[in-house]
């Protein structure tokens, strides 16, 4: 019993305590669940009624824990559309934080990344992550709890990045981040508590709302 809009190329954060609903409404939007009752519509279109494949491929969706193999940067980022010019993999990059740290590499993009990316911290794993993301150039992308385990000046960097996607790029974001301080910034976010939507607003709405995200900021932008 859930209603509610994500506006276009926009960043949306979907917070709230564990077992509220965060993940089961995420697998809600590629269709890898479909709704037992009430609908969901992209641009007035209802999703049963848009190719899955088509739905599926205007979705990205940035993993907490990215798996890489042992393949050269290039590669990797190619993973995200096996056809992309180096043109669009240095863009991506760039977009992602991580193309300074690239050029610093022995072989730069052709440089391989070694069994389970030894060679890359889980900050820089993480970006370069988001490169194969962003060459797909999606209308949606879907971030999963993706500062988990960061210490704060790792946080700052990503909350930076996030906010670069959404200026620079055309493309809708959707954050579910147990760090309040990752989202404060975005321009709506949904607090989700047991299935229902508690309250909708920006930052500086819910903290002057007496509910979950106003204990959780008190205490500490994090639960």
């Amino acid at each position: 019993d859930i209603t509610f809009k994500l506006p276009s190329v926009k960043i949306t954060a979907i917070v709230g305590p564990s077992g509220g609903g965060k993940s089961t409404l995420i697998d809600l939007l590629p269709r890898l669940r479909d709704p037992t009752s009430g609908n969901i519509y992209f641009d007035n279109i209802l999703t049963s009624k848009i190719c899955l494949k088509k739905l599926r491929d205007s979705i990205s969706y940035a993993s907490q824990n990215p798996q890489i193999f042992n393949v050269t940067v290039a590669q990797h980022i190619k993973y995200g559309k096996l056809n992309a010019t180096m043109s669009e993999v240095k863009y991506a990059a760039t977009i992602a934080g991580i193309s300074e740290f690239i050029d610093t590499l022995p072989f730069g993009y052709d440089t391989l990344l070694g069994e389970g990316s030894v060679k890359l911290s889980g900050g820089q794993q993480q970006k370069l992550d988001l490169a194969r993301v962003l060459v797909r150039n999606p209308k949606i992308l879907i971030f999963d709890e993706p500062t988990s385990g960061f210490d704060p000046k790792s946080e700052k960097e990503f909350e930076k990045i996030l906010y670069s996607i959404r200026n620079k790029t055309n493309i809708t974001i959707l954050i579910v981040s147990h760090s309040l301080g990752v989202v404060s910034n975005a321009d709506q976010i949904i607090v989700l508590k047991d299935g229902s939507i508690e309250s909708i607003g920006r930052h500086a709405d819910l903290i002057n709302f007496d509910g979950w995200y106003k204990e959780a900021w008190s205490s500490g932008n994090t639960i």
